[in-house]
């Protein structure tokens, strides 16, 4: 475990931060929200976002996800980033059990100051989700990182190094794709995310349209991540041969940039 736990550090951006904690116990699934705040969206954008993960954690079907579930608990946390882990937006684990739980949790997100950040590290993001996950003391059947974002990784590590070793550790990690306007990955996002960013049993992609469609994309994908239940056939599935999509893309993207 402490292996692991360095090698997941190790992807780490210097400095980004890691909350472990004492308090643990058994739960269904420890789930990590992994929230895109770069500025290739606008503010407004970004606020009907954090709206609509809100929501979402106060809907009913959420919570009967919760409490459907084979233990009826879940841990959660919080986090957002751009070309790093946004500081001071990390929420510590939290368990939810009632809908009080749920609703506390969702109030304190709510409550929380909005920053949007330069450049785009999913490898960041899964590295600091992997490392709260292996760091705390849960012990979840399932171990769930849900990664939403609106364009490759252009900044940071690669991101296949960092899914492949959140996947070696055991973690899901499950994609939003957020496709308000093209990416410049070709053949779409949620390809790219799907070969190049999701993995582990059951990894799923589900992609957002329209900025008014996200808090019902949020609540689809919290349900199927607790309640383990697979993705519909609009959701698109992680095949298991090798990657189709060019993961460097958006590394590429950036250094065109500068070549011009």
């Amino acid at each position: 475990m402490l292996t692991t736990l360095a090698m997941l550090m190790s992807l780490s951006a210097a400095g980004a931060p890691v909350v472990a904690q004492a308090r643990g116990g058994d739960v269904d699934v420890e789930l990590v929200l992994a929230v895109d705040t770069s500025r290739s969206m606008d503010y407004e954008e970004v606020r009907i976002q954090r709206e609509g993960y809100v929501e979402a954690l106060k809907h009913k079907e959420f919570i009967d996800a919760v409490r459907t579930g084979l233990i009826g608990r879940i841990a959660i946390s919080y986090f957002e980033w751009a070309g790093d882990v946004v500081p001071d937006s990390v929420m510590d684990w939290q368990v939810i059990e009632t809908e009080q739980d749920a609703i506390d949790f969702a109030n304190k997100l709510e409550a929380r100051p909005i920053n949007t950040q330069r450049r785009t590290s999913i490898s960041a993001a899964i590295a600091q989700g992997a490392t709260m996950i292996v760091a705390n003391s849960y012990r979840g059947t399932r171990q769930v990182i849900d990664v939403s974002g609106d364009g490759p990784n252009n900044s940071g590590n690669p991101v296949v190094p960092a899914r492949d070793k959140a996947m070696e550790a055991g973690i899901i990690i499950n994609g939003l794709a957020i496709m308000l306007r093209p990416s410049g990955a070709p053949g779409g996002l949620d390809k790219y995310y799907a070969d190049c960013v999701v993995g582990g049993p059951g990894s799923f992609v589900l992609p957002v349209h329209k900025i008014e469609d996200f808090a019902v994309a949020v609540r689809r994908k919290l349900v199927m991540e607790i309640s383990s239940r697979t993705p519909p056939a609009t959701v698109q599935k992680v095949a298991g041969n090798q990657p189709t999509s060019d993961c460097l893309v958006g590394e590429k993207q950036w250094q065109d940039l500068f070549d011009r």
